[in-house]
């Protein structure tokens, strides 16, 4: 199969709520959406669980909400056993501290559940290509936490300060600048492996658990500040 057909894939999803007609109602808005393909539906965190072990989609909107399981304890184990798969977060709660959290616990958005299907649509699109939908609640919450931890923990951070070589701060930038892990291969001559590799490496030296946090070290430590 060539390149260009790969390409015309519709990007699979996999809805996970326990309201039927919310998950109907995301199916019917979705279905004239000839790139996107729902291919399945879970309940709860656990049915999730046990699905992706026969069938992986591309992205999942999974419901913060649930019994047996709810999605704050569903989403550490996709991003441990299917590290590839993106996934967006639904809620009816506006809390800042916990978008936060599911932030850095991998989660690609997050997205009031009274969202409309075209910025359903638009999530799961830019998810996809980019790695992370950002819109007005992701935002402010990542700002609102950023700035909580700036005055109560900046002095406790300031002795393990992180030692990032050249390579590792161009690549920490590109990353702040939404760019994807094969356009960095591209612009710095590594291969997508090796950037992954440094990635991984930049999470140990600063301590960051995901690719928010690592965007929230470098506005925290100003390293976008020299390149702009």
């Amino acid at each position: 199969m060539s390149v260009s057909e790969t390409n015309l894939e519709p990007i699979k999803v996999l809805i996970a709520d326990d309201h039927v007609l919310y998950r109907a109602g995301v199916k019917t808005a979705l279905s004239s959406k000839k790139d996107i393909k729902i291919i399945a539906e879970a309940d709860n965190g656990m049915h999730l669980l046990n699905m992706l072990k026969m069938i992986q989609p591309d992205v999942i909107l999974l419901d913060i909400q649930m019994p047996v399981m709810d999605g704050i304890g569903a989403l550490p184990e996709i991003k441990k056993n299917w590290p590839q798969i993106k996934v967006i977060m639904l809620t009816m709660m506006d809390d800042h501290s916990m978008i936060t959290k599911l932030m850095e616990l991998g989660a690609n958005s997050y997205l009031s559940k009274t969202s409309d299907s075209e910025i359903i649509y638009e999530a799961i699109k830019t998810c996809f290509e980019q790695e992370y939908y950002f819109n007005a609640l992701t935002n402010k919450a990542l700002l609102t936490n950023l700035k909580e931890r700036n005055n109560i923990v900046s002095q406790k951070f300031l002795p393990q300060e992180a030692h990032l070589n050249e390579k590792e701060i161009t690549i920490l930038r590109l990353m702040c600048e939404e760019k994807t892990t094969k356009e960095i291969a591209d612009m710095v001559d590594l291969s997508p492996r090796t950037v992954e590799a440094i990635r991984d490496k930049l999470k140990v030296k600063t301590g960051a658990k995901s690719t928010a946090g690592l965007i929230m070290y470098a506005v925290k430590n100003n390293i976008l500040s020299d390149h702009l």
